[in-house]
């Protein structure tokens, strides 16, 4: 699949994220935060099975960007896609690429048990 535009870094909030539609039906939440880094993981909780992810709160821990579910308050690394506050499945993470200003999104998820 080819990668998908999701337009200029300032057309996400900082803190916050947006909600990417992907060909194959499945959402992306693209995250930009306090420092204007960008990141992109599945939109799915994976624990509720709802896609809520873009709607959660934006924070850090130990130094790196997460987000906590709105649902159920699990707390995500959005480098890693680890759950870092209980045992859980983690996140698929996708690549994201800057071309000329524009952020891409690669629909091909990066899923690891390890988040590597």
């Amino acid at each position: 699949m080819n990668w998908v535009r999701v337009g200029p870094p300032h057309a996400i909030p900082a803190e916050r994220a947006v909600t990417l539609l992907l060909p194959d039906g499945s959402q992306v939440a693209v995250f930009r935060t306090h420092d204007d880094q960008v990141l992109a993981v599945t939109n799915r909780d994976p624990i509720s099975g709802a896609n809520v992810l873009a709607r959660g709160i934006v924070g850090s821990r130990d130094g790196g960007p997460t987000v906590t579910s709105p649902m159920h308050k699990q707390v995500f690394c959005l480098v890693t896609g680890r759950c870092l506050s209980e045992p859980a499945p983690t996140l698929a993470r996708h690549r994201i690429r800057d071309r000329g200003g524009v952020i891409w999104v690669d629909p091909n998820p990066i899923i690891s048990a390890e988040g590597g």
